[in-house]
């Protein structure tokens, strides 16, 4: 099992679901650290302890960046990403709102060079579709699907160009699962060559709010 958590709640907010992703830290593929929509503009020294918990049981620090598709500067991207590395100890980072279109693939490629030169890694793009081929050949770990379970069972469509990659490099994020399908969840995403996943149980407007029990180990 390999798990990608986002927990966007704040550590003083519930502090039992940080706890219990503690615990499981090592049977993750990372967790997202998300304090403001990204680091914030100061540190926070709850955000700043839980991550030194997760660090000290084993988990891979992903800081959240949100790229509006590609319209916010490159500059400031980076920016956002060395603040969670400084403040939080991220390893790598977690870019959200990534574009899907070809035409943004050349700033896409540079915008990941210039992360990884200063030290981000892994660099995960979260298209939440699938975009064009040459996203998956520039990110460690690209992000397919994120989308409401009932989507997933009923008009998920994986794409041919896929095949050519190891599981290894895509991730599907699914909320609003029911609970008992959570385990189901991740065997579906193994079919579909996803072999990282993230089933919540969660529904909008905020959906990784609170922690489902088989990313904790609590169902397996």
């Amino acid at each position: 099992m390999s798990l990608l958590v986002p927990l966007y709640v704040h550590p003083a907010e519930d502090p039992g679901s940080w706890h219990r992703l503690i615990t499981a830290a090592d049977r993750t593929y990372g967790v997202v650290l998300n304090p403001a929509n990204g680091p914030g503009d100061a540190p926070d020294p709850a955000f700043a302890a839980a991550a030194g918990a997760l660090r000290a049981a084993g988990a891979r620090l992903l800081g959240y960046v949100d790229t509006d598709y590609g319209t916010r500067a490159a500059a400031d991207v980076t920016a956002d990403a060395r603040r969670h590395r400084e403040w939080y100890g991220a390893d790598g980072c977690f870019l959200d709102r990534v574009s899907s279109a070809p035409a943004e693939l050349p700033a896409h490629r540079a915008l990941v060079r210039a992360l990884r030169r200063q030290g981000s890694a892994p660099v995960v793009l979260n298209p939440g579709v699938h975009p064009a081929p040459g996203y998956a050949r520039i990110a460690d770990l690209l992000v397919t699907f994120e989308g409401p379970w009932s989507v997933y069972v009923s008009s998920f469509v994986r794409p041919d160009w896929t095949l050519r990659h190891r599981p290894e490099r895509f991730c599907h994020l699914v909320y609003g699962v029911p609970e008992a399908l959570a385990p189901l969840a991740v065997r579906t995403a193994r079919e579909r060559g996803a072999a990282v996943s993230g089933p919540v149980t969660g529904e909008p407007p905020n959906p990784w709010a609170r922690l489902t029990p088989v990313l904790t180990g609590d169902r397996s």
